[in-house]
């Protein structure tokens, strides 16, 4: 699963001063046959062939009310002896339909300057260590596809959801996120009614798939 992004000039996509250009892909490109609704175990090389063949960069003030694409998220789920980093956004976080939530996942999005790589798991370990503080190791598995039209937030984005394995339960965040602990799936399940949409999708797959 290497050469799977490529840092192309989009010559065609306007840019709007001091608007960020993130990567999105059409929908109709990324689901040619409809688009599921949940996370489900594909394989990832397809979708991010596709990403590399069709991957446009976009002003994100756009993106964020235009259902016609997608915008790419890699969603990262950090464990440790099965335990998970359970974290709530902070009240003013940037993300307004997402202020006060609890999240099993962080993610962002992917701009043209962080393409340094043509690896996501390069840019999912620097994403990690940009919004964690963690001095550990961990692997990177590659868990499913999540895509949730039913809301606002969710019909303008797709995840790509990674399970971060690692060695130590000295974790804490910073950045936009307030608070964080790491907590059983049992322990979990009290906060679910208060998770993020994406974070109820992943809860239902640990707990299905017992990871």
């Amino acid at each position: 699963m290497t050469n799977i992004l490529k840092n192309t000039n989009q010559s065609a996509a306007p840019v709007w001063q001091e608007d960020e250009l993130i990567l999105v892909v059409k929908r109709d490109d990324l689901f040619p046959q409809g688009a599921f609704s949940g996370m489900h175990k594909v394989d990832f090389s397809h979708y991010l062939d596709v990403i590399q063949k069709k991957q446009e960069f976009m002003p994100r003030s756009h993106m964020e009310t235009d259902p016609t694409y997608k915008q790419i998220i890699p969603y990262l789920v950090y464990s440790f002896e099965n335990r998970y980093f359970l974290m709530q956004r902070q009240s003013k976080a940037t993300e307004q339909r997402l202020q006060s939530k609890y999240s099993l996942g962080i993610g962002g999005h992917i701009r043209q300057e962080d393409l340094t790589t043509n690896s996501i798991f390069d840019w999912a370990r620097r994403e990690f260590h940009e919004e964690i503080d963690f001095r550990g190791e961990f692997e990177i598995e590659p868990l499913g596809i999540l895509n949730d039209d039913s809301d606002a937030v969710g019909q303008v984005h797709v995840g790509f959801v990674f399970l971060l394995k690692g060695n130590s339960a000295q974790i804490k965040v910073n950045s936009e996120l307030k608070s964080g602990v790491l907590l059983s799936l049992v322990e979990i399940k009290d906060f679910y009614d208060r998770l993020e949409n994406w974070s109820k999708i992943v809860f239902d797959y640990l707990i299905t798939h017992k990871k």
